[in-house]
């Protein structure tokens, strides 16, 4: 174990992956500012990125709490969000392996950083590796940002003066920009923003989200559908559209 551990550490995505935690621990750092700000304690906040773990979710959720929206509707937000982890899961779990208490491990551990940095790889040795050694360092760089945070929330004051409530916005940007390399991308997103355009006056905070969804219905209908594969299946050693990496959790 010990020989398996000194030779992955000497693989280059170990070295990528400490440096994607460390990015990453960025935005735990300005989600635990803007979590005080909406009116979580501190343990709450650390709780919510230790036991949720996808910023994705958790800045949408806090976002639709902040707003006025109802816990409902920022529950609903942060599971449709989350919900790709569980694509990334189907496709992952031949190459991860282990037995019934790893694949749980693994589960907390599959975000669009692991399941990115896996896929990238040749090699199932590699690919485990790979998500390991990432999935831990985001974990890790995302929880202590958090805490830090929180912790310096309320002496920070206002989120607003530092910038940081558009770290929110920028991150759904950062989500959503690989996939408009694909048609089916661009329709998605352009079909989803109309519709929660259309619905943010009209509806409570929270809603517009929920209904954007729906833009995906036209981006099956009209562009297709693919079968996600792992890199190095196809021979290309690239990423799949539905698995590009979008530098988020």
């Amino acid at each position: 174990m010990k020989q398996n551990a000194r030779v992955h550490a000497d693989r280059p995505y170990a070295r990528d992956a400490a440096a994607l935690g460390a990015a990453v621990g960025v935005f735990g750092l300005s989600f635990g500012v803007l979590a005080i700000a909406a009116g979580l304690s501190v343990p709450k906040a650390c709780a919510m990125s230790l036991l949720v773990f996808t910023g994705a979710s958790q800045f949408a959720a806090i976002g639709v709490v902040a707003s006025g929206g109802s816990v409902g509707a920022a529950l609903g937000s942060a599971l449709l969000l989350a919900a790709r982890n569980a694509a990334y899961g189907v496709v992952l779990a031949p190459r991860l392996g282990g037995g019934r208490a790893r694949r749980l491990l693994a589960a907390q551990l599959t975000i669009d950083e692991s399941a990115a940095m896996s896929a990238a790889q040749p090699g199932s040795d590699d690919a485990r590796g790979a998500f390991w050694w990432t999935g831990v360092a985001v974990f890790t760089f995302w929880n202590l940002g958090t805490l830090v945070g929180a912790l310096a929330g309320a002496a920070l004051g206002d989120p607003r003066s530092l910038g940081l409530d558009a770290a929110f916005p920028a991150g759904f940007i950062v989500l959503v920009a690989p996939h408009l390399r694909a048609r089916r991308g661009r329709i998605s997103a352009a079909t989803g923003a109309l519709i929660a355009l259309l619905l943010v006056p009209l509806t409570p905070a929270g809603t517009p989200i929920l209904a954007a969804s729906l833009g995906i219905v036209p981006a099956i209908l009209f562009a297709g559908t693919a079968t996600p594969r792992l890199a190095g299946e196809d021979g290309t050693g690239t990423l799949p559209n539905s698995m590009d990496t979008d530098g988020s959790t």
